[in-house]
């Protein structure tokens, strides 16, 4: 994001003070992975994707999005995207959603479906997936 904002730049439209802005998704993007980190910690589950799952974790975020630790990144990315100001380091971040889209998620949850079953069916037919 860096670089392309750096040797890239297209576009850019923030300039400071605006830049702060990006605080305004980071902040809450740390606090949702934090707490969605701890959440897992307390189940003594798996963190790391593809861990082993002992607990299927259905509290606290967990409740509104399937995914709060990934929201949290995105959210974290977004902030830092904007504080950068231009058009460029935006796209590093839409890679990084469908690289966790479709290399984690999807994964992550054929492996969630094997180790609990029915229980993990209606948690993913009652919870989105993001928000």
């Amino acid at each position: 994001m860096w670089l392309l904002n750096r040797y890239l730049p297209v576009y850019d439209y923030l300039d400071e003070p605006w830049t702060y802005l990006g605080i305004v998704p980071i902040l809450p993007g740390i606090a949702i992975a934090t707490v969605s980190v701890g959440r897992f910690a307390r189940a003594k589950t798996g963190i790391v994707p593809f861990d082993e799952a002992t607990t299927l974790v259905t509290g606290g975020l967990y409740r509104y999005t399937r995914n709060p630790m990934y929201l949290g990144m995105f959210m974290i990315l977004i902030g830092a995207a904007l504080m950068m100001g231009s058009i460029s380091p935006l796209l590093p971040v839409w890679l990084f959603m469908l690289v966790i889209r479709y290399n984690f998620v999807a994964g992550e949850e054929r492996f969630l479906e094997a180790a609990f079953g029915q229980n993990y069916l209606d948690f993913k037919n009652k919870v989105r997936r993001w928000l």
